[in-house]
């Protein structure tokens, strides 16, 4: 199985989100942090299984959530470059590519 690797700003975007669950309702981040980890192990198990979103970028919901993982598959791992809320900003996240 190839490693994931989080680039920065995708980390702080996944923070970020779990910080305003829990502002909504206590232990909604913990959730919402649950749903991000079972997307990341579903895209470790089989990264090809996620539909292109641009080029080599491919997408993978978060689910109960209105998040999506945008990763890449490289030779020895998977990078993660964005933790994306799929109502805003679309293509925000195109200059990390």
């Amino acid at each position: 199985m190839k490693r994931v690797v989080f680039l920065v700003p995708a980390e702080e975007e996944m923070t970020e989100a779990a910080i305003f669950y829990d502002s909504r309702a206590e232990g909604l981040g913990t959730k919402f942090l649950d749903h991000v980890e079972r997307a990341v192990a579903a895209v470790t198990e089989n990264p090809e299984a996620y539909p292109p979103a641009r080029g080599e970028i491919r997408k993978k919901r978060v689910s109960r959530f209105p998040y999506a993982l945008l990763y890449r598959v490289e030779a020895d791992a998977i990078v993660i470059l964005a933790v994306m809320h799929m109502h805003r900003r679309p293509g925000y996240w195109k200059q990390r590519v």
